[in-house]
């Protein structure tokens, strides 16, 4: 019997001062998560703070099918390679959250 695990979904609250350094990564990273089973949930959609901060930048989500999955994923040769586009061109911050089983929702 499989056993079911919890989605992960990769946040990344993102701010571009770059947008030509950044061109090489926007080329290149959707390849990586793929490979890796990730899907793009969220790209800078409409965005509305109903309490607290408001993020810096635009907001971009990844799913994953498990947390492995998605840490294979950031720390791959091909993420790795582009990543410090990302980093020189952007100011961001990540965060890694473990889902509910769908089964369980």
């Amino acid at each position: 019997m499989h056993q079911a695990t919890n989605p992960a979904y990769v946040i990344i609250d993102i701010s571009v001062n770059d947008p030509d350094g950044m061109k090489p990564y926007q080329e290149r990273v959707e390849a990586t998560y793929k490979a890796f089973g990730g899907k793009r949930l969220v790209l800078a959609g409409k965005l509305e703070t109903l309490e607290g901060s408001v993020p810096k930048g635009m907001i971009v989500m990844l799913q994953f099918d498990s947390v492995e999955q998605a840490h294979a994923w950031h720390e791959s040769p091909a993420y790795q390679e582009i990543i410090n586009y990302r980093q020189s061109a952007s100011s961001s911050n990540i965060w890694l959250v473990e889902g509910v089983i769908p089964e369980l929702q």
